[in-house]
């Protein structure tokens, strides 16, 4: 658990103390973080100064990419990579922030990797107002998740190119986790895209144009992140429904060859069991040339049966 404020646009960059953030005024901007995973410690970080519904929105378990507007301010959850591996099934982590002018509050129950990068911004001074903090994490989630779905997309095609019968049991498994990973991955792209666009057109004295050029830009991004996700997708799809036809090719294969030697053998174990009765009667059983005799008798009904069905095509692949 921690919190963190940081002040900026009074003088240098830097952290203050809890009580100073609800008493400052001006004429910077006070930027509170909260990581906490406690519903309960967190209802008790975030303040007082926060309307009820905004604080419920931000000390909930569950959360999906949204902008609200309330009053004077704005609440806006994202969706980013961790900056740790997650165990749980969702591959992204929420940024809930509550926007205001002079005042940003973010919580994360889990460490977001963009906030490492939008600290460094504060520090180096690019970020003046909540529209730049606003702006920032936009655009480093956006960058941040960009080479990851890329990287989907990269290994579906080495998937397609590798397509081959040797290979359909790996192959399977891979895209089967290939589409698993686009489906949790778009589940939360397509509504920070739409969480964007909706901040993009709020008018607030806090959000200036160039915040906005800078958050649809992050927008489009997400945009196009949700076409390559649906892309993979239906790609998976396809590629699973060919490597399953494949796959029923196979064994109508297999199954065609086992039928066709069991049918050649078959009239040959007629022959040998005829033969091989130990009866009186046997013609030519006595003759030296009697075994030979039946050999080639049994190879030529293979030949014949075998020619039959190569002019019926039936082991033709």
């Amino acid at each position: 658990m921690s919190c963190t404020a940081i002040l900026v646009g009074d003088g240098p960059t830097r952290t203050v103390k809890s009580e100073e953030v609800s008493g400052y005024r001006g004429p910077g901007f006070i930027w509170t973080h909260i990581e906490c995973e406690s519903e309960q410690e967190l209802g008790a970080m975030i303040g007082d100064d926060i309307p009820e519904v905004a604080a419920s929105a931000m000390t909930a378990t569950e959360t999906r990419p949204r902008c609200d507007r309330m009053d004077d301010g704005a609440l806006v959850n994202l969706r980013g990579p961790a900056a740790e591996e997650l165990a749980t099934s969702d591959r992204l982590v929420s940024i809930r922030l509550w926007v205001r002018q002079g005042k940003v509050t973010s919580v994360t129950r889990r460490p977001l990797a963009a906030t490492a990068l939008v600290v460094a911004q504060m520090k180096a001074g690019t970020i003046l107002d909540p529209g730049d903090l606003v702006a920032a994490y936009a655009r480093a989630i956006s960058k941040q998740l960009d080479p990851q779905v890329a990287d989907l997309g990269d290994r579906l095609d080495d998937c397609e190119s590798d397509l081959q019968p040797r290979h359909v049991y790996r192959l399977r498994r891979e895209i089967a986790e290939i589409r698993s990973e686009a489906i949790s991955f778009r589940r939360f792209v397509a509504p920070d895209r739409d969480a964007l666009e909706t901040l993009a057109l709020l008018d607030f004295s806090w959000l200036a144009e160039e915040d906005r050029l800078h958050i649809r830009e992050a927008a489009d991004r997400f945009a196009r992140m949700a076409e390559e996700l649906e892309s993979v997708r239906e790609r998976s799809a396809l590629l699973h429904e060919q490597l399953t036809d494949m796959r029923g090719e196979q064994m109508e294969t297999r199954a065609l060859l086992i039928s066709i030697v069991a049918f050649i053998f078959l009239p040959l174990t007629f022959v040998t069991g005829l033969l091989g009765m130990n009866v009186h009667g046997i013609p030519y059983a006595d003759s030296p040339w009697a075994f030979w005799g039946v050999v080639g008798f049994c190879m030529m009904i293979a030949l014949l049966i075998t020619g039959y069905f190569m002019r019926v095509h039936w082991l033709r692949r």
